[in-house]
C-alpha cells in the first residue's frame, strides 16, 4: 500500500471514530422527550380511565371561591362523573362523556369550589374520585390568581380580586426623604 492510500485510510478511520464518539454522547444522555411532565401551570394526574391535564385553581384567596380549570379526558366506553373535594367540604362535579373530553375552561362546564383552600402561589390537596367506583386519589393542585391576565376571566363570580403589586403607588420625593435643594 502506498503512502497516499495509508493517509486516506487513516483520515477515514479518524473521521469514523469522531463520528461514533459524538453519536455515543446522545446514546447515554437522557432525552427529555422520553419523560412525561406538565409543561404548563397546572398538574397532570391519571385516575383509572380519566386523564386530568393542566388542572389548576384560579382564586383570589384561601377563603375565596376557586374555579378549577384544565381538561378531563375519559377513555372508557361509559359516561363518568368526576368529583373533586377541596378544603372545608368544598366540592364540585364534572360529567365527562364516554371516549371524550371536557374542557373546564369553557363557560358551560364551570367547576367551582366554594373555597380554594390556599393562597395564590400555593399547592392545595384535592381529592379526585370517579363516580360509581372506589377509585380516588389526592393530588396537589396549584392555586393561581389574576396576576397573569390570561387567568382573570376565570376568577369565580363574587370573588374579590387580590391587589396587584403594580397597583401600589411609588413614593414621591417628599415621602422618600429627599429634599428639594
Amino acid at each position: 500500500m502506498n503512502r497516499a492510500r495509508r493517509g486516506k485510510l487513516a483520515l477515514t478511520a479518524a473521521a469514523l471514530g469522531v463520528g461514533l464518539l459524538t453519536a455515543g454522547c446522545g446514546y447515554i444522555t437522557p432525552q427529555q422527550t422520553n419523560h412525561q411532565y406538565s409543561a404548563s401551570d397546572g398538574i397532570r394526574a391519571d385516575l383509572g380511565p380519566l386523564k386530568l391535564r393542566n388542572i389548576l385553581i384560579v382564586s383570589s384567596g384561601d377563603d375565596q371561591p376557586g374555579r378549577v380549570i384544565g381538561a378531563v379526558y375519559n377513555s372508557s366506553s361509559q359516561d363518568v362523573k368526576l368529583t373533586m373535594k377541596g378544603a372545608e367540604g368544598s366540592q364540585t362535579e364534572v360529567s365527562v362523556k364516554a371516549n371524550s373530553s371536557t374542557l373546564l375552561n369553557d363557560t358551560t362546564d364551570e367547576a367551582i369550589l366554594s373555597t380554594s383552600g390556599g393562597k395564590p402561589g400555593s399547592l392545595v390537596d384535592i381529592q379526585v374520585s370517579e363516580d360509581g367506583t372506589n377509585v380516588s386519589n389526592t393530588v396537589k393542585v396549584p392555586v393561581l390568581d389574576a396576576t397573569l391576565p390570561e387567568y382573570k376571566e376565570y376568577l369565580p363570580a363574587g370573588s374579590t380580586p387580590s391587589p396587584s403589586s403594580s397597583a401600589t403607588p411609588s413614593p414621591t420625593a417628599s415621602e422618600s426623604g429627599a429634599s428639594n435643594h
